[in-house]
């Protein structure tokens, strides 16, 4: 018995098989990351968290058309806070930021 995709949100329903083509160096990595038993949910979560990213993406266009565009001050702001997160001295570990990317 065969569920059609379109049955499920993002992120709900079976898991199910399919054959997707990465470079080299990303199946590599993933399998260093996770071994290969955890390959498949680890790229099942990366395709999730790119279609929340894509959503929030469509979400601000939708904003900015209704409201205009987003004061530069406030995108400063937000760069700003975003670079002290990312150098934060916990990410700055053997792993790095890389490592807390994937979770």
């Amino acid at each position: 018995m065969s569920t059609p995709e379109h049955a499920f949100p993002p992120g709900e329903g079976p898991a199910a098989k399919v054959s997707v083509s990465l470079r080299a160096g990303n199946i590599r990595a993933i399998k260093e990351r996770v071994g290969a038993r955890g390959f498949s949910a680890y790229v099942d979560a990366a395709v999730e968290r790119q279609i929340e990213r894509d959503l929030l993406e469509e979400a601000l266009q939708a904003n900015e058309n209704e409201c205009g565009p987003i004061p530069q001050h406030l995108r400063d702001e937000a760069e700003q806070l975003f670079r002290s997160v990312k150098s934060a001295p916990e990410l700055q570990e053997e792993r790095g930021w890389h490592a807390h990317e994937a979770s």
